[in-house]
């Protein structure tokens, strides 16, 4: 089993096809959902079916429609016992809605995270309380209610919302094992003594008898320094800023510091089946400990990557499910064109995803003293369409400049009309640069990139600007 390296795609598939069974010492996972829509309309009945486009990863979209495969899998598998009983019940008392797909599909992966940890291993669930006390059932049925730990409250502090009820300050993550074996690693975090046991044995360790007949004697003090009062279940650990945020979801890495103390040593295996941006992975890297990341998005992957870059400097991260050649470019974008758009935007060109509204990606650049950010408009085709380009040429008006990528070589009437849009002049370089620049994904695995202006960068207050040296 290859560790320190990230996969790029559904973690189901990638657990059954990459991770042998019992194999991860500890899992840690955030499965994303939508707590922030309204309560009641999470539990609405879906009507209709969306387009498969619309539902491009496992964000915070989970419908039923496409969930029912899943709900199908776990209620008729053979070896599901409770879990298809319990999952089949939830059906009937909340019907077919958001939640009971956010559940299918959880119940799903739980299968599979069960099967890969060791029976010493632990596994840390992180969720709003929207959707917990399902999940915790979900993961008695799955893991064993007698293999229910903690559940641990992060609490944290944050702006009034000023509605007609208690501010909502918490996330709950369940903590379980996977049997009750000698073999399991835990050491809980120390919390300091309250000021009446300070005043009464300082900080010297507490001894406590019983005489002969079995009564309690009065507690004596050790030469011995404490180091403390073992961990409880309550977590006061302040959230990242929104500002400060690499990710929407972004976890504080004190919270995950704290998980992989706990329940990981050195050298062990650390599981984050939904990666996000990364904090799970980075402070299991800085623990020493090997570690494993799995996300659906080429935007958590290259986030992950550059998470990991500005900690620990230059580092070789192998990502698997990302192509390399041109064939498994052009796979990719038969098979899933989202997928594919993603990873050119991200991945190629190293530009911010928009998710087609209305392009597919755009790239800010400063070019001149004024520090004035200019934008490049990025899209993404599998196939050739005169109509895609000309409605892409209609953006691009409204932007500097324009990036059009596609598998196959461009008809003569594209580069044509790339043409003719005539170029941008940057003003900082004195410069003209194409204003419409067409790519095949070939050229870009070859490495000719587009041609856009050097960035500029200030190098003290006040001072002049240079040229970014690559």
């Amino acid at each position: 089993m290859n560790t320190n390296v990230l996969y790029w795609g559904d973690n189901r598939d990638v657990l059954r096809a990459e991770i042998p069974d019992e194999s991860v010492d500890l899992i840690y996972l955030d499965p994303p959902f939508n707590s922030k829509r309204d309560y009641n309309a999470i539990f609405r009945d879906e009507t209709g079916a969306a387009a498969p486009a619309q539902i491009k990863a496992f964000t915070d979209t989970w419908k039923w429609h496409m969930a029912v495969d899943a709900y199908q899998e776990v209620i008729t598998a053979h070896d599901s016992g409770n879990v298809g009983k319990l999952l089949q019940a939830m059906h009937d008392a909340l019907g077919p809605n958001d939640v009971m797909a956010y559940l299918s599909m959880m119940a799903v992966r739980l299968g599979e995270l069960w099967r890969v940890l060791k029976p010493s291993g632990s596994i840390f669930l992180h969720c709003d309380p929207t959707a917990s006390h399902y999940l915790k059932l979900l993961l008695d049925a799955r893991f064993g209610k007698t293999n229910y730990r903690n559940e641990i409250v992060w609490h944290y502090r944050k702006w009034p919302s000023g509605r007609a009820q208690y501010q909502r300050n918490h996330d709950v993550l369940f903590f379980y094992s996977k049997a009750d074996s000698r073999d399991r690693y835990f050491q809980a975090h120390m919390m300091d003594r309250t000021a009446s046991t300070l005043r009464r044995f300082g900080t010297k360790k507490i001894i406590s008898g019983h005489d002969a007949e079995g009564r309690r004697v009065p507690s004596q003090m050790s030469d011995e320094d404490s180091p403390g009062v073992w961990g409880d279940d309550v977590w006061d650990i302040a959230r990242i800023a929104p500002i400060k945020q690499r990710y929407e979801t972004q976890k504080p890495p004190a919270l995950l510091e704290r998980i992989i103390a706990a329940a990981s040593r050195p050298d062990d295996i650390v599981l984050d089946p939904f990666a996000g941006c990364g904090t799970a992975i980075v402070e299991a890297h800085r623990a020493n400990r090997q570690w494993i990341g799995i996300d659906v998005t080429y935007w958590a992957i290259a986030t992950i990557i550059e998470y990991m870059t500005d900690e620990f400097g230059a580092i070789n991260i192998p990502v698997v499910g990302s192509p390399t050649t041109e064939d498994e470019a052009r796979r990719l974008g038969h098979m899933d064109p989202i997928k594919f758009e993603q990873w050119v935007v991200k991945g190629l060109l190293d530009a911010r995803p928009t998710g087609g509204k209305p392009v597919d990606g755009d790239k800010t650049f400063v070019d001149d003293q004024t520090m004035t950010g200019k934008k490049c408009i990025i899209e993404v085709t599998v196939m050739r369409s005169k109509k895609h380009f000309d409605a892409f040429l209609h953006h691009a008006a409204q932007a500097e400049m324009g990036i059009y990528v596609l598998l196959d070589k461009p008809t003569s009437g594209m580069v044509a009309a790339a043409k003719e849009a005539g170029s941008y002049h940057s003003p900082g370089w004195q410069r003209d640069f194409p204003k419409i620049q067409i790519r095949t994904v070939a050229e870009l695995l070859n490495g000719k990139p587009p041609e856009l202006p050097p960035p500029f960068r200030q190098r003290g207050k006040g001072a002049a600007l240079i040229p970014v040296v690559p």
